[in-house]
């Protein structure tokens, strides 16, 4: 086959370099016109107690909510986990919740949790897959004195994932790639039994519409798209194993909870510190 070869920075980065983000502005930006000063007023913070903050924000030119989690000096943004999903839920296949619609239009509600805002009750609820924590919503001036002190910052993630694989002796052929739009060709790729995966160290990405290979110093991990063909696994161009593709977006809680890639990674999700 015909392969297109990556730039070769995007290979620099699939060799672990660092992947910035873009700085964040909240909607009410610095509070210098009336439009923002009433974003501000319209915001929500609700708290555990604990150190621990949810804020839940309009946003002037959309029609969701924008979401950010921190511990009052420092907010992330929670990124929405989707077109048609509710401006107060996030993905987090962390934690499960089997009683969800696995697919309402594509989406699997099963890894989908939520932040539910009773302002007249002046509460919140988090809902962590089945388990609930109850929160507090802040006083408006308290929360907006709060709020202008603290800095944004983007999501933490900085891979997701991209490809799974499985060999007959149960060994997983993981691949991810840069978490945000503009980092999606930095790759890495990760081999072996499950919670034991190690990173290989990358050498080079190629890609065309007929599929990837991804080249490692142990070998070369071919992904073939077409799911009649089988995707395969080549060291030293000799010994060639055959791959059994695993749906990503059926098995999320596998690939955070179980193969041990994301052990103890952060998300950047009120369920961080559940």
């Amino acid at each position: 086959m015909n392969f297109k070869r990556f730039a070769a920075v995007a290979m620099s980065l699939a060799c672990g370099a660092s992947l910035a983000a873009d700085p964040v502005t909240p909607p009410w930006g610095k509070e210098e016109n009336l439009g923002q000063k009433m974003l501000m007023e319209a915001t929500s913070v609700c708290t555990d107690g604990k150190g621990h903050y949810v804020v839940m924000a309009p946003q002037e030119d959309a029609n969701q909510n924008a979401m950010y989690y921190g511990d009052g000096k420092t907010f992330v943004v929670v990124d929405p986990p989707g077109p048609y999903a509710s401006s107060n839920s996030f993905l987090d296949p962390r934690f499960f919740n089997k009683d969800s619609n696995p697919n309402f239009r594509g989406m699997d509600y099963r890894v989908i949790s939520s932040v539910d805002l009773d302002t007249k009750e002046k509460s919140c609820v988090l809902r962590c897959g089945t388990k609930k924590i109850p929160l507090t919503l802040v006083d408006g001036a308290q929360a907006a004195e709060l709020l202008r002190k603290a800095e944004y910052q983007p999501n933490p993630q900085q891979y997701a994932p991209h490809a799974l694989l499985r060999d007959t002796k149960g060994n997983y052929y993981f691949v991810d790639r840069g978490y945000q739009p503009s980092q999606q060709k930095s790759y890495r790729v990760f081999i072996g039994p499950r919670g034991t995966l190690k990173p290989q160290k990358m050498t080079n990405v190629v890609s065309d519409s007929e599929g990837e290979i991804f080249s490692t110093k142990k070998g070369e991990l071919r992904l073939v798209l077409d799911r009649d063909k089988s995707s395969m696994w080549i060291e030293n161009t000799k010994k060639t194993f055959e791959l059994r593709q695993v749906p990503v977006h059926e098995n999320l809680p596998l690939i955070y909870n179980d193969l041990g890639v994301y052990e103890g990674m952060r998300l950047g999700t009120p369920c961080d510190d559940q």
